[in-house]
């Protein structure tokens, strides 16, 4: 997962509507599968940041000791640095690198 974050500028940049819509010809349906992809990117980085948090966690921690874990502030840090999930997103639907179908109605 980590190595599709960095391939990310982590700036925002202005982008053309016109260019998001012509895959789904409609922006509004291009808008929704961005941002549903970047909910699960945003979920899969917080299950990714937890699991490694969760190794440092200790029952007997006192307060003193959760505030001076320097192996645990440089994850955090890490974690801040990477580009926001929409980005992300935005970069893979732009790069076809996203599936998604559109359920026909059956009227």
């Amino acid at each position: 997962m980590e190595k599709n974050l960095n391939k990310v500028a982590g700036n925002t940049v202005t982008r053309n509507l016109s260019d998001l819509a012509e895959p789904t010809g409609n922006i509004y349906e291009s808008v929704m599968i961005i941002a549903k992809r970047s909910n699960q990117i945003a979920a899969d980085v917080k299950q990714e940041l937890s699991a490694k948090l969760e190794e440092f966690s200790s029952f007997a921690d006192t307060l003193e000791e959760t505030f001076e874990n320097r192996e645990q502030i440089e994850i955090s840090r890490h974690y801040e640095k990477l580009p926001k999930p929409t980005l992300v997103a935005i970069k893979e639907f732009q790069e076809n690198e996203i599936y998604y179908r559109k359920v026909e109605s059956k009227a």
